[in-house]
């Protein structure tokens, strides 16, 4: 069902910190224009922290309109409260979203049968296609396989962004889940290994910056064509590397800034990006061949 380059876009925003929503219109065509497979609205790489409800809610309308079925719009929902995640993930449906991207509950470390609970009842209540996303560097919480496995046979729940950078963890979900199931990697940098052993594509960072190169890098890999990945593989190398110097999104959102495609605006807490880490994503985009 979901599958190629999906690009965790970054949210727009102005000096002030407001959300610029013609930068939002830019962006939107960008990847239509560039062979994006996917859009990730309000995901990690969006601020999610700091995007309030409203303003999500226009960034997912506002998608939907500007790529008229172009490319399916998935929303984050995930929050670490079931309440509040299955409000989002009704309030989300209704705004058009063709897919929600729910994160496991972070910081009150639900065990794997809470975990279970909460997914099955965002999905019962958003009536549209639930991926999982388990990222445990980021929410000290890991949805094992087995956990994975149950979920996958839950009405709604269509796949998972796996960004644990384990082959042998995409290897374990994809013999115990459905084969409908959507194994999906979320890291760049070994996507092409998860793809190697059946992921169906990736959900990106670095297709904000470099959107033709991972929607041909996931067609390379879904094809066998061995010669054409290696040859975008080394061209994306040092880039992937660079867009995580700092935290993200504060390298990707400077990235987009050079390129012309955004303003300066980022919140608080996180902070624009180090002068002294200007030359690396540069270097970063020029060895991809998105910047002169």
């Amino acid at each position: 069902m979901f599958g190629g380059s999906m690009v965790a876009v970054v949210t727009p925003m102005t000096a002030g910190g407001e959300i610029d929503f013609p930068a939002w219109e830019r962006l939107l065509h960008f990847h239509a224009e560039h062979g994006t497979d996917g859009i990730v609205v309000g995901g990690t790489t969006g601020e999610s922290p700091t995007v309030e409800g409203d303003e999500l809610d226009e960034l997912v309308r506002r998608a939907v309109r500007t790529l008229r079925g172009r490319m399916p719009v998935i929303a984050g929902a995930g929050t670490n409260s079931t309440k509040r995640t299955v409000q989002r993930a009704r309030e989300l449906a209704a705004a058009g979203a063709d897919a929600l991207l729910i994160v496991t509950p972070y910081y009150n470390k639900p065990t794997q049968q809470g975990m279970f609970e909460h997914f099955r009842a965002v999905a019962v209540a958003a009536g549209i296609p639930v991926i999982l996303y388990n990222v445990p560097s980021r929410t000290g919480v890991d949805l094992q396989a087995p956990t994975v496995a149950r979920l996958a046979h839950e009405p709604h729940i269509a796949g998972i962004k796996e960004a644990t950078c384990s082959v042998q963890r995409g290897r374990e979900i994809i013999a115990s889940a459905p084969a409908q199931f959507d194994l999906i990697s979320g890291d760049d940098a070994t996507a092409h290994e998860l793809m190697d052993i059946g992921a169906r594509g990736v959900i990106s960072v670095t297709a904000n910056v470099a959107p033709k190169l991972m929607h041909e890098l996931c067609v390379a890999a879904r094809e066998r064509q061995e010669a054409r990945l290696s040859e975008i593989d080394a061209r994306l190398r040092k880039l992937h590397a660079a867009l995580f110097v700092e935290s993200n999104p504060i390298p990707v959102k400077w990235a987009l800034q050079t390129m012309g495609l955004i303003g300066a605006g980022i919140r608080m807490p996180l902070t624009p990006l180090a002068p002294r880490y200007h030359e690396q994503v540069r270097e970063g985009l020029r060895a991809a061949g998105v910047l002169n």
